[in-house]
């Protein structure tokens, strides 16, 4: 028996604001560990010698992230496949699960959200075995965590009848999240087990329950894949097909409805890290219970999670709080108030701000790019360029450019010139005239690029070329 793991990065995070942001959502953060939770949950299913490479479903605008991440670590995934709009898990799996298909038309999925963290891995081997032997039987395997407290951010799964004698059960019912009364008793009867979200099935037979139940779901996710297409490392799914989809989850869609659904219970330190206060849950605190990251300050303080991202941050004589700090960002929360975190991020959004949107610091597949400063008719970035990268060819219809190399070696081209800028040498780029960055040497090209005119948004660039094959 083949698997494939199929890690799902969708998703933007919104629990975890500050830190965690649409462009850059928690998934491609390195939250518990220095390394981001994708590469955790890669690297976790890497060393396994029945599983194959992994298939990474993620957003279009993190393709370049995943693929950089995933280069970072030595992985390479079996595939990228890129949704061109959200539309919850169902169409996703389907998606992976037609394109595996074409490849084996036996493959057993295990589906694995990018952004969950699991301390033992071995339990969590053990309980993927059982689950196979029932897969191989049509079941569709879900992974039920043994509850530690009467926890109300979860759903849960009431366990029916053994399935022989590897401690699997049918599945009885599928359960929201329950108020506090209702979470203590699931806790004390002991046949409840909290909803991971993660699974093990054939993808015949996903896909097989999927046309039952949600025949517009598996007609639009086939289509999608039988019309998607190559572009650089990544499969494109068909926009048109993917996006007709109606969205919809596992659970809603096929496993509360099918009667092959079989929960695996699994006790192996796993958390979903849906908020700050699950965040200072797994990981290990000094002796005042404190969790700290960067440079941070602490007296008298007890209990609480302080990250700081940019700056010195000091806190004293509390207890129970969440201080996060980013460059552009502060929250301050109790914890267990963290939910209303949500709060905050549709606040802004309703007042069209972009601070839930991007940091400071924006990625490109050749680099990143960070807000220096800004005013009245001009803005002021720091840009690297990795080594042997280039920005498209390009130009702006409302700004001008000013180029500063800090160190490394600039190839411009502006216009019709081509020029080489070493350190401490400078570039002027016109209103409307066509330029391009790039660095051709060995190592990291940085710059200061002050910019100048009547609007300076990231959306006034018109694209001649781009080896990114970006629009």
């Amino acid at each position: 028996m083949k698997i494939y793991p199929v890690i799902l990065s969708g998703g933007a995070g919104t629990r975890l604001w500050p830190l965690s942001r649409a462009v850059l959502p928690k998934q491609l953060l390195p939250l518990v560990t220095d390394r981001t939770m994708l590469q955790e949950t890669a690297l976790r299913v890497g060393d396994w010698p029945e599983l194959m490479a992994p298939l990474v479903v993620c957003g279009n605008d993190h393709r370049f992230m995943v693929a950089e991440q995933m280069r970072e670590i030595g992985v390479t995934p079996l595939g990228i496949l890129l949704e061109p709009a959200g539309r919850n898990t169902a169409p996703a799996v389907a998606a992976a699960a037609n394109y595996l298909m074409a490849i084996d038309p036996e493959a057993v999925m295990l589906v694995l959200p990018a952004d969950h963290v699991i301390k033992d891995k071995k339990a969590f081997a053990d309980a993927v075995a059982r689950a196979a032997n029932t897969v191989r039987d049509g079941a569709l395997a879900t992974f039920g965590i043994v509850p530690t407290a009467p926890e109300t951010g979860y759903g849960y799964i009431r366990r029916g009848s053994a399935i022989g004698s590897d401690d699997c059960y049918k599945v009885d019912r599928f359960v929201e999240k329950p108020d506090q009364p209702t979470a203590e008793g699931f806790v004390a009867d002991g046949g409840y087990y909290w909803n991971s979200g993660m699974f093990l099935f054939r993808a015949q037979t996903y896909l097989r329950e999927l046309e039952q139940f949600k025949p517009d779901i598996a007609a639009a996710a086939e289509a999608a894949v039988r019309l998607g297409y190559r572009d650089l490392d990544f499969c494109r799914l068909d926009e048109a097909a993917f996006a007709g989809s109606p969205s919809d989850s596992i659970d809603y869609a096929v496993m509360e409805r099918t009667s092959h659904a079989v929960v695996v219970p699994a006790d192996i330190g796993w958390s979903d890290v849906g908020s700050w206060s699950a965040l200072w849950e797994v990981q290990e605190g000094d002796a005042q219970g404190n969790v700290q990251r960067g440079d941070v300050y602490l007296d008298g303080v007890s209990n609480s999670l302080v990250r700081a991202e940019s700056r010195i941050v000091a806190v004293v004589g509390v207890s129970d709080l969440v201080v996060v700090e980013t460059p552009d960002a502060v929250l301050v929360a109790h914890k267990s108030q963290v939910q209303r975190v949500k709060q905050v991020v549709d606040h802004l959004k309703s007042k069209e701000r972009t601070e839930h949107l991007h940091h400071t610091k924006v990625y490109r597949p050749w680099g990143y790019y960070e807000g220096i400063d800004a005013g009245d008719r001009f803005q002021v970035k720091r840009i690297c360029v990795k080594p042997g990268e280039k920005l498209s060819l390009q130009m702006h219809h409302h700004r001008a450019e000013h180029w500063v190399v800090v160190s490394g070696t600039a190839r411009v081209t502006c216009g019709e010139t081509v020029s080489l800028l070493a350190e401490n040498e400078s570039t002027y780029i016109p209103i409307g005239m066509n330029h391009r960055l790039e660095n051709p040497g060995k190592v990291p090209l940085h710059i200061i690029e002050v910019q100048s005119g009547s609007y300076l948004g990231e959306d006034d660039i018109v694209r001649f070329e781009d080896i990114y094959k970006r629009a």
